[in-house]
């Protein structure tokens, strides 16, 4: 029997990676809400990450710009979301994300902090509830405070976990961390700016607007607004590809896609896709592209299913044993490598393929070169460190 659906090949999805998430030149954008936008949600679990995969999208790289979106103008949010992972995204967007998925997500770990003070230093919702109410006006009489300066002010945040005692891994949880990250779930706080460079992970808080406060869809109709813009971008894709980025169940997931417009295509490799209506045409391939993108890029953690964009063998060295992804190279909508950055400063690469011949390796070249040249005497190393990152970097 023959397949009447709409039919979009490997070449069709690459090309609308290259246009639609700004890594042609000719894409680039001009700020990173835009980066933002376009990408419907840049990875935050790591703090160079965002800049990183902002600046390889814009024109004229810049992390001040970034600071500036994060910090001044606040057009840019982060959120616990999708995954259960630390994403920013845009501010409009932002009651859509939270609806759609990051108002579960704070009522679970309100529920998970709840038990663990329970278990851990004896603490009932109602000692809860009085310290984080004495938290949230120590930081609105400071204005900005790290965890250790909200602890001088409300010593109960000074107590202590121990997790997984007698493991291995046995570690000390100061309350202050667990409460404060539930507080910022919940929009309660936010994290500002952080207490070193742009790479670091130690930040200051500010008071925050709670998304329940917001102009919000209800949850399904805001998963079905997600929906469709992730496949605006990501599109065509598969309900597994949606269900795995989103962190939905499967019944969430095809319900969202239900009530889109979205229609079934077939893709290359004969499976079921799904893509927007206005999607289902032939797309202009860009000029040939190279990027270095980081460690959790948008772009290489879009999608469940990655063949079409990575040769499965190269999985082992591109990723740690968590599923994380590291710094990659790409050519024309495909990894083909990856990159690390030395001691010394130096931006190293390695080809793991020889797709694209000296005219990639020349692209490479001039991408590693404008890479070096805007992060200047910073120093990034991945949050998850993986095999050929470790091994480009010389650090273990």
């Amino acid at each position: 029997m023959s397949d009447s659906r709409p039919r979009i090949d490997t070449a069709g999805r690459r090309a609308r990676l290259g246009r639609r998430h700004l890594l042609a030149p000719a894409c680039r954008a001009a700020r990173p809400e835009e980066v933002a936008d376009a990408l419907v949600a840049l990875h935050a679990t790591d703090a160079a990450t965002v800049h990183l995969a902002a600046c390889a999208r814009l024109a004229v790289p810049d992390p001040a710009e970034v600071e500036r979106a994060l910090y001044d103008d606040h057009t840019l949010v982060r959120l616990l979301s999708m995954r259960r992972t630390l994403f920013a995204v845009g501010a409009g967007l932002a009651p859509v994300v939270s609806s759609s998925t990051g108002r579960a997500i704070a009522a679970k770990e309100r529920a998970g902090l709840v038990g663990w003070l329970a278990t851990g230093v004896g603490w009932d919702e109602r000692r809860l509830a009085e310290v984080e109410e004495k938290t949230l006006a120590a930081l609105t009489a400071r204005g900005t405070a790290t965890a250790a300066e909200l602890a001088e002010d409300v010593p109960a945040l000074r107590e202590s976990v121990v997790v997984s005692p007698g493991k291995a891994y046995e570690a000390t949880v100061a309350v202050s961390s667990r409460l404060l990250r539930t507080l910022a779930a919940e929009g309660r706080v936010r994290r500002g700016r952080p207490r070193g460079g742009w790479t670091s992970s130690s930040f200051r808080w500010t008071p925050g607007t709670a998304f329940a406060e917001l102009s919000a869809p209800p949850a399904a109709e805001a998963r079905a607004a997600l929906a469709r813009r992730w496949l605006a971008t990501y599109g065509p894709a598969t309900v597994e590809d949606l269900k795995w980025w989103t962190g939905w169940t499967l019944t969430d997931t095809r319900r969202a896609v239900a009530a889109t417009d979205a229609v079934e295509v077939t893709l290359d490799d004969g499976t079921t896709g799904l893509a927007l209506p206005d999607d289902l045409g032939p797309v202009p391939e860009p000029e040939p592209w190279a990027a270095l993108l980081p460690a959790l890029d948008p772009t290489a953690m879009g999608w469940k299913a990655r063949d079409w964009y990575l040769d499965p063998d190269h999985v082992p060295q591109l990723f740690d044993r968590s599923g994380n992804i590291g710094p990659t190279v790409w050519w024309n909508g495909r990894i083909i490598g990856g990159w690390a950055q030395r001691p010394d400063g130096e931006i190293v690469w390695r080809l793991l393929t020889g797709d694209g011949g000296g005219e990639a390796a020349a692209a490479v070249s001039a991408e590693a070169a404008r890479l070096a040249a805007w992060v200047g005497p910073v120093r990034i190393t991945p949050r998850f460190r993986t095999p050929l990152e470790r091994e480009l970097s010389g650090r273990r």
